[in-house]
């Protein structure tokens, strides 16, 4: 088996592996840093608080995560009574949640944006590629052609149907599946984020798979963000300083499908083929959810539709990298 996993969204908050202060411990009032690691939706997850009275943190950072657990039970792909598990094994979903449906119309919005490149109904490629990389016998040369067109057949974000007065979801034709990979961590994000501001916290950083930057750090400075080298992610490659802002990292190098990195996890939905490995964009926006479905859009979009997607989405800057640095910036 060839398959290479390492983190979906490749982002990484690189304190020591980069040389960046990312946060400090001291700041103002001699707020103490209070830290939660764990994982959202199988991605290293943070909680970043600063403040004297630890007590006050715990009970914010417990209330976070209540809601990220109560999240994640809609969206996991990994739980089989989530949300999108049932949708993806049913074909239709009564009495879906709010948060569901809200997810699935934003992103309906960014295929529309895209034309369908980007396109949440692509889970049946994903398969595909992934049956075809962990079978027993490997065609180097990848799914075949009339593997891909079949698995084709099955996506387009027009046969999924929201009902949002009857919270109903449904396919249009069976054999269609779900991802909301680009886009739930961001959901999270912002929805764990704002869980601890009605507790009072404004300097946070906040990382459920998108880093969500609030405010700015205790000293009153703009938080860093390193951005991974694509060969190398445990390498920050370039830096970005953001105030109340969410940055979403996307590369074809966080699931590789095989050894020569040909064939990865972010697929064109319009022709089954992915993008090179080496390749990632890092999209700043005024949320994590924005920014994390962006991030994978921005990717999948032709060069001379970049600002249009971004401009039209609402997303602010997308910096695209290669492992020799910084090959471009787009600004809304």
């Amino acid at each position: 088996m060839t398959l290479r996993i390492t983190r979906r969204r490749a982002i990484t908050v690189l304190a020591a592996a980069a040389g960046i202060p990312l946060v400090f411990k001291a700041g103002r009032a001699q707020a103490r840093q209070i830290e939660w690691t764990g994982f959202t939706l199988g991605a290293p997850s943070t909680i970043r608080l600063y403040h004297n009275d630890e007590a006050k943190a715990r009970a914010a950072i417990d209330a976070g995560l209540a809601e990220l657990a109560r999240l994640e039970a809609v969206f996991s792909l990994y739980r089989p009574e989530s949300t999108i598990s049932l949708l993806n094994r049913q074909g239709v979903v009564e009495q879906a949640p709010p948060e569901f449906l809200e997810m699935l119309s934003r992103s309906v919005a960014l295929a529309q944006w895209t034309d369908g490149v980007y396109d949440p109904t692509v889970q049946p490629l994903w398969q595909l590629y992934f049956r075809h990389f962990t079978a027993a016998q490997i065609d180097p040369a990848g799914p075949s052609a009339s593997d891909l067109a079949a698995a084709r057949e099955l996506v387009g974000w027009r046969g999924l149907e929201i009902d949002t007065q009857r919270a109903r979801v449904a396919f249009a034709r069976p054999g269609m599946g779900l991802t909301l990979n680009s886009g739930a961590q961001g959901f999270i994000t912002d929805r764990v984020a704002g869980v601890l501001r009605q507790h009072g916290f404004e300097n946070m950083l906040v990382d459920m798979g998108e880093p969500r930057a609030l405010s700015t750090r205790p000293d009153g400075s703009a938080w860093r963000i390193g951005i991974a080298n694509p060969a190398n992610p445990k390498q920050a490659i370039t830096t970005l300083e953001v105030v109340d802002k969410c940055v979403a990292t996307s590369g074809g190098y966080g699931t590789v499908f095989d050894q020569d990195g040909k064939f990865t996890h972010i697929i064109n939905a319009r022709t089954g083929m992915t993008v090179p490995a080496l390749l990632g964009v890092s999209v700043v926006a005024n949320t994590a959810f924005l920014a994390d479905g962006l991030a994978t859009s921005m990717l999948l979009v032709p060069v001379e539709q970049r600002q249009t997607v971004l401009r039209a989405a609402g997303g602010l800057k997308a910096v695209y990298v290669t492992p020799e640095g910084v090959v471009s910036t787009v600004e809304a």
